[in-house]
């Protein structure tokens, strides 16, 4: 009942000036859905709905398989990885300078590694951000490491075999302390749907759903089973919890999405909540949404939260 996660950290190197948004996270998936396609697709004027080659295509499955009405009909509207773009609102970047960024796969997109490597060698190559003199800021991939090591640097041009980590759930209920209040702080925007529409403000109930729909999906698509979970139960307890205060407020962004050539709204709330009450049995549940983000629009890097034990309530947010 465990789910394949691999983290990579990866560092890149600019080889000229380029300006980018205070939030880089359509940045880097953008191009890096570009690049993907570039260095896996045999057919490139195909529209991969129609071509033959796409269910044996690692682009195809990574990108587009989830936008298929099969899809949508099993539930599994997902990707299997995630992009953290860099965590600073640096935007002015000069030659030498170094981006630090992180690749999360998920399930069997760890095996295709080395094709997510490639691929980023060539965002390098198309370049990133605006245009300074007509000219995309460009960088070369410096290395890729992982928690044991570093798998790939730009002078060996080789990958060095390794093994991504099989998570369980019940590894994070082995290691979950007592806790009776928690500050949650959402590091980049999360977006949450509450009646059909995106939520401006995050009561324990809605998060703790949003944790059990984001592991459950992750498991049925990309582990080996879902992990048994008392789903009902746990978000009647939910609702016993109290938000004791919240610093939480909506950010709207913008992306251009060349797929459907138009600026699309990507806005979702930042900052953080307090919550008290009987909260062990919910510290797996957010500790594993630590690594794998929430809500939608993960691939960008959003839905980023962090956890803290808060002993004093008096602490200001």
């Amino acid at each position: 009942m465990g789910l394949l996660i691999g983290e990579y950290g990866i560092s890149l190197m600019m080889l000229g000036q380029a300006e980018l948004p205070p939030y880089k996270g359509s940045t880097f998936r953008g191009v890096f859905g570009k690049s993907l396609k570039q260095v896996v697709c045999a057919l490139k004027h195909q529209e991969c709905a129609d071509c033959l080659l796409r269910e044996k295509c690692i682009y195809y499955r990574v990108f587009e398989s989830a936008n298929t009405g099969e899809a949508r009909t099993k539930g599994s509207l997902t990707h299997p990885f995630v992009i953290e773009p860099p965590d600073c609102k640096k935007v002015n970047y000069n030659k030498g300078d170094l981006i630090q960024c992180k690749l999360i796969l998920f399930g069997w997109a760890n095996e295709y590694l080395p094709y997510f490597v490639y691929a980023f060698n060539e965002m390098g190559r198309f370049g990133i951000g605006k245009r300074i003199q007509g000219k995309r800021g460009t960088f070369e991939l410096d290395q890729v490491e992982t928690p044991s090591g570093i798998v790939y640097n730009k002078y060996s041009k080789s990958i060095k075999k390794h093994t991504a980590r099989e998570f369980k759930y019940e590894d994070f209920e082995d290691a979950a302390p007592e806790c009776s209040s928690l500050v949650v702080e959402l590091h980049t925007p999360l977006r949450l749907k509450v009646g059909n529409q995106y939520s401006n403000k995050l009561d324990f109930q809605t998060l703790i759903r949003a944790c059990l729909r984001r592991i459950s999906t992750l498991h049925s698509c990309f582990g080996d089973c879902e992990p048994k979970l008392d789903y009902r139960g746990m978000v009647a307890k939910a609702r016993s919890i109290v938000t004791l205060d919240s610093s939480a407020k909506w950010f709207d962004w913008t992306r251009y999405s060349s797929r459907q050539n138009e600026s699309m709204l990507m806005g979702g709330l930042l900052g953080k909540m307090r919550y008290k009450g009987e909260l062990s049995v919910f510290l797996p549940l957010l500790n594993y949404c630590e690594k794998v983000h929430l809500g939608k629009g993960t691939t960008f890097g959003l839905g980023k939260i962090g956890l803290r034990t808060d002993n004093n309530e008096e602490n200001p947010l």
